[in-house]
This record gives structure tokens, sequence and C-alpha cells, in this order.
């Protein structure tokens, strides 16, 4: 084994660089600025390794293999847009772009080569071929190796994967740059992996609202129609998409409007607009030979064909810049507001083979191999770009990304339907600069169909699907008036929203956090010396007195059953938080009830006002009707009226405090539209609640800057569940 030499590229983040990397990598394609400045303001520590446990060695096939300690319980996240399991530690994460991603075996739609270490670092490959992650599932031979030796036919404690005492990385056979960043707290090094990589994204405010995706053969008539029907139901819409029907010929695409199902596209996006509906267009990126583009991009193109369509080498800045010249004549200028890209990453070893091979050749010299790992990157730069240069923020769906994603103005999304899968990538997604969004669909039963709106609600985008069924929120009349109560509660919150998604861009926090994230952030911060020496601690029984079951107290963090574990006996990969005072834990079809897990302190159930004692383990029973979500004690809650969509003018806010302790937070505002805030610096304004001797609560909020929308209209204070809707009339 070698010893590996690092340089410091950024507070808190060390780089080395073994081989001779390819030029074409995530994060030279993204060619995004650090913030470093931020960066500077978050604890300067070194990493919680010994330089010189780090090692490389040769292999005799081809490449290297870069290795790192591991402590018997320490915990191993991210991988990227992981389905089936949160802790990787035991695991081999083989990280290829795969549209399919049905087996545990790491290919994904995402899948990033960063890992979070539950000793408080993270680890990043920067390349664009595929990595193979050995998160301590290799053992190799010396004289510890024996220990774990153990008899399967009469020992009950035997497992496939022995304990091992290293994190393995294979690199490919050219080399790689990998980066270093460290804590003190996963939450810590994540965050520097945000930040280096250029901050979190900032949608406008609109792409926050409801999504509606319109069935794919609809003509203009139909979907103006079926959007003026969230209007008459008094649901909240902000966004209307459009399925492939909008093309003049799709599977390959022409990016060119049908002549007879839109004869006026300008008049049809105009009318639109000016009903509060913003449009987004389906595409993906294979050129249909009936499009303009085609004899432009065909020797800009790959060897392969997509269903007869050319594969268009976008690192090439000719046919970015043919793609971009198009998109914004035909598109952009009309007023479109952003895109689906579909089909952008593939897989020929599923049965789904349709997608150019490994072995296809580009004429910027790349291949197939990387052109896959890199083409949803890729169209999300291209297509992200076309709006920056005109000053409009965009949001839209991609279903393939990689690392260096923070940025980027798109939630990822999948054709797979699995709920319980969907709440664990939206966790997932947290760790490695991802956003995701568990879209909904027809559903087998009502109680599915409830469940399912229910987490969408509270998710990265709030998306309705109907491409292919027509399903809309009013389909099955006895689940209608629950549906339009989320989505009201939704655009309601969408000012706290807004300011969680603030503080991702400016300081790189996940908006949408992982239990072990929180849990790490709050063992480092309340219990000192105990949280540095890596303490764990076991659950111990206790009851909180509740009405509603029994609950278990627990420490911050349990591995009492070591790395291959699980945390409280499971992994928590069924709830997760909305910045730091909403907790949502979503439930599945065929529960009445369900076990959540609590953060420190006083937690009310912000639909009932029952008061919960965090630190434990607590048992909730919920109605169809009602979903399991949280408000931390002290936090103050900036909402407003579930107006139809997200006005172009002042938003009303009304500021709500919730129990009987003081509290403070922030509310972060700007036009919502543009990007003048990275000029400006937005408006930040502290919003702080006291308590009097006699009980009596006051609050203050600093008084906001030119270009802020929000109005104050009051406060409510010592609240233990959300207020009724406000009286303010819709617009």
């Amino acid at each position: 084994m070698q010893h590996t030499e690092w340089i410091q590229a950024a507070p808190g983040v060390w780089k080395t660089t073994i081989g001779s990397p390819e030029g074409l990598t995530p994060l030279t394609c993204m060619n995004r600025k650090p913030k470093t400045e931020a960066m500077t303001e978050m604890p300067d520590v070194p990493l919680p390794l010994d330089w010189e446990e780090i090692a490389f060695t040769g292999l005799k096939a081809g490449g290297s293999l870069l290795s790192f300690p591991l402590d018997r319980n320490e915990e191993l996240y991210g991988a990227g847009l992981q389905f089936m399991r949160m802790n990787q530690r035991g695991r081999t994460r083989y990280l290829r772009v795969n549209s399919d991603p049905r087996q545990d075996t790491g290919e994904t739609h995402a899948p990033v080569p960063f890992l979070v270490s539950g000793r408080g670092y993270g680890v990043l490959v920067d390349t664009a071929r595929a990595v193979t992650l050995y998160c301590g599932s290799t053992l190799r031979q010396r004289e510890s190796a024996a220990s774990e030796a153990r008899d399967r036919n009469t020992d009950r404690g035997w497992k496939a994967t022995p304990v091992s005492d290293r994190l393995e990385i294979r690199l490919p056979p050219e080399g790689a740059a990998v980066y270093l960043f460290a804590g003190p707290g996963m939450m810590d090094a994540v965050r520097r992996y945000n930040l280096f990589c250029g901050g979190g994204v900032l949608p406008p405010r609109w792409g926050l609202g409801f999504w509606h995706r319109v069935p794919t053969l609809y003509r203009d008539e139909e979907v103006e129609r079926e959007a003026m029907e969230f209007r008459a139901r008094d649901i909240p819409c902000d966004v209307i998409g459009l399925e492939p029907g909008w093309h003049s010929a799709s599977y390959p695409v022409t990016y060119e409007w049908d002549a007879g199902r839109f004869p006026d596209p300008a008049g049809f996006v105009s009318r639109m607009r000016q009903a509060g509906f913003r449009l987004n267009l389906w595409e993906h990126p294979y050129v249909s030979p009936r499009s303009g583009l085609y004899g432009w991009l065909k020797a800009l193109s790959g060897d392969y064909s997509v269903w007869g369509g050319l594969a268009p080498d976008y690192t090439l800045e000719k046919a970015r810049e043919l793609y971009a010249a198009q998109h914004e004549r035909e598109h952009v200028s009309l007023g479109i507001s952003g895109y689906k890209l579909d089909e952008c990453d593939g897989s020929e070893l599923t049965r789904n083979s349709w997608m150019f091979p490994a072995h296809a050749a580009f004429p910027s010299g790349h291949d197939g191999e990387q052109m896959r790992q890199l083409y949803g990157l890729l169209l999300q730069d291209m297509t992200s770009g076309i709006f920056r240069r005109n000053n409009r923020r965009t949001y839209g769906l991609a279903r393939a990304s990689n690392a260096g994603a923070s940025p980027l103005p798109y939630v990822l999304y999948s054709d797979l339907y699995d709920h319980r899968q969907f709440v664990r990538a939206l966790c997932n997604a947290s760790f490695c600069g991802l956003l995701w969004s568990p879209e909904v669909r027809r559903t087998e039963s009502t109680e599915d169909w409830v469940r399912r709106m229910q987490t969408v609600c509270f998710s990265p985008l709030a998306m309705l699907n109907a491409w292919g069924d027509g399903v809309k929120p009013w389909s099955d009349p006895e689940a209608e008036a629950t549906i339009r109560h989320y989505i009201r509660l939704r655009m309601r919150l969408l000012p706290y929203l807004y300011t969680v998604f603030a503080e991702y861009e400016a300081k790189g926090i996940p908006p949408f956090p992982a239990m072990p994230l929180v849990l790490d952030e709050e063992k480092r911060t309340k219990k000192g010396a105990a949280s540095a020496a890596g303490k764990r601690t076991d659950v111990a029984a206790a009851n909180d007195g509740s009405p509603k079951g029994s609950s278990r107290a627990f420490g911050v963090l349990d591995t009492s059953e070591g790395a291959y574990g699980t945390r409280l006996g499971r992994e928590w990969d069924d709830q997760f938080c909305i910045g730091r005072d909403l907790l949502v834990a979503p439930m599945f079809a065929g529960e009445t009830g369900r076990d959540v897990l609590l953060p420190e302190g006083v937690w009310y159930e912000a639909e009932t006002g029952v008061r919960r004692e965090g630190g434990r383990v607590i048992r909730v029973e919920c109605p169809l009707e009602r979903l399991p979500l949280f408000v931390r004690e002290g936090a103050v809650i900036p909402m407003m009226p579930a107006l139809d969509h997200v006005p172009e003018g002042d938003i009303p806010v009304e500021l709500i405090h919730f129990g009987s302790a003081p509290g403070e937070s922030l509310l972060y505002d700007d036009d919502g539209e543009t990007f003048d805030y990275e000029r400006t610096g937005g408006c930040w304004r502290k919003v702080t609640v006291a308590k009097a001797a006699d009980g009596s609560f006051s609050g203050t909020v600093e008084s906001g800057g030119q270009g802020c929308r929000y109005r104050i209209t009051g406060w409510r204070f010592g609240q233990t569940c959300l207020p009724p809707e406000s009286t303010e009339p819709s617009i």
C-alpha cells in the first residue's frame, strides 16, 4: 500500500489526485465556483482520520484501490439516490446510471460517488466512470480475519458479510481526483460538499406550489379546461406539465409544437399564464429526423442511435449552442417555465435495453459510459442556463444526475412505483445534494391514493402525474376533501419551505434531511464532549405519559447491534424533517398507526395539538384523513393563505409561534422569480418571540428591504397545532 498526499482545496476540504484522471468529470462539466465564504464560517476542524491510515494500492487488473479505516460501529451514508437501504455499511455499491434500479446493487438514476461517515467526514470521487464502493464489505486476509470465521450450521450469529475494518473504493484505470470533507458532524460534511459544489438551489417561489401533469395527447383546449377545474374546485395549482403529445413527434423527439393539438403555442401559453399557471414541457435527449435540429446536430452526435434518433454530444459547445438557441426561440421566449428531462439514464443490461452502449463513440472523444453517467447533468445544466441568461429562475424534473448537482434547479423522479422506496429515496437524497419527488399516479385503493398524496405534498416537488391514466385530485370522491386539504396546506406552508430552500442555497443545509443527519447534528450540538468521543447510548424503556400508545426513550444515536445492524432496531428511513422545525412521518397503505422517532425537546402533533416529549420513540395512531406531522416547540412558522397560485404582488404572511417556550427563526424573502438575490443577498429577516414574566408573549420581526414581497399580517402565540386557514381572499 502507498500513502496519499493531500492538498487543501477549500476550507475544510482536501484533495488528492491518483493516476492521470480524464478531464471530463461531474465537477468539471458543472464548473461551479465553491462558496468559500460560507465554508469559512463553518467550524475549522481536522478530519477524524489518521492521514497515514488512508492508502491506495495498484491493481493487477488495472486501476487502483483507495481505502480508509472504519470503526466497528461506523455508519456510511450516501452513494446517491438509493432506493433499497439507507446505511450502506456492509454493502458493495456499483455506481452506474441505470433507468431500472430494481436490485440492491447501487445502480440508480443518480449514482453519486459520495459517502458521509458517522465519524463526521465525507469522501467524493470525481469521475465520469462507474465507481465501485466496498463499504466495509471486504475482509482482507490477516490475523484478525480468522476471528470472524463462524459455523453457519450451528452459529446463529453467522453473517454473510463479516464486519470489515476498511472502506475500499475501486478507482477507474486512469485514476481520479478524490476529495475529503471535514465535519465535525455528518451534517457539516454534507454542507461542505454542497457548498463546494456551488451551494444548494433556490427554486422560484411558484416551483414550490402544486404541479399537475395532463395526459399525453391532450389538445390545448383540453389542457385549459382541466387546469381551470383546479380553480373551480378551490385546489391550488401553479404548474401544468405537458407530456410527449405536445411534440410534433416523440420517441425520438422534435422539440417542436404539434400544429394540430397546439395551433397557437404563444396564445396558449399566454392564456395559461394569465390564469396563474406556469407550463413545464416534457422532453428527452434523442432528436428525431423530423426535427429542424436533426441536420445541424447529426455530425455532433454519437455513432449509435436511440429509437432512430440522434444522441447529441452535449459536451461540445456547438451542440449546446444549437440546442439552447432552439429552446430559447420555440419555448422560453413564449413563456415556458421549465422542463421535465426524461430518459436521460438508460441501461443496456436490463429488459429495457434502449440506451446507447458503453462502447459508443462521440465526436468529443468521450465514450458511451462517460456520456450516460453525465447526460442528466449536462441536460440540467444546459436548460437551466437558458433561463439564467434571461434572469429567470426555473424548476423542473430530471431522471438522471450525478455529483455536483446541488445548485441545479431539478428534482429527480422515477417510473418505479413503490411508496416505501419513494420515501427512502427522499431520505437518501439529502446525503448527496439531490432532491427527489415521490410522484403519484393512479393507485389500487383510496387508502394508497391518500397516503401517497399526503407524502408528495411534503416533498421537494409536489406533483400529480396523470400523463398515462388521467387521474385528477378529484378522481376519487371519497378522498377529494383530504387531498384538497393537503394541497392547500402545502400552499400555506410555502413561506417556510422557501426559507428552508434559501438556507440550502446560502449555507448548504439539506432542506429535507434524513434522520441520521438530524440526530447527528443534535448529538454534536447538545452532547458536547460525549459526541466528540463518538459515544453511543442504548435504548432505555420509558413512558412519556402521552395519550396515544407507548414511547421509548433513546440516546441520541444507537448502534448497539453494530454497523451492520440498525439504529434503535431499524434504520428510520421512513421519516424525515423539513428544515429544523417540521418532522414528517409518512403512512403507508394498510397502516393504522406507526412508530415515530422524535428528536430531543418538545414536539406537537401539528393537526391535533397533542404534546409529545422528544428524545424517544412514540406510537401514533392516525386515521386516513391525517398525516403524522410534528412541529418543534419554540418554532415560528410563517404561513400564507391557501391561494389559487403564487401571486405576483404582495403575499400576506402570518407568523405562528408554537408551544410555551420563546423562540426565534429566520424568514427569507425576495422577488421569487429572478437571480437578483445573488446581487442583493435577498431579504433575511430575524423573527423573535419573547416570553414575559407573566407568561405572555411578544414578537418582533425585522423590517424587509426593497424587493421583499411578504406583508406580515399578524401573530399567533402559544399554538399547539396549525391554525385554521386565513380569511384572506383567493386571487
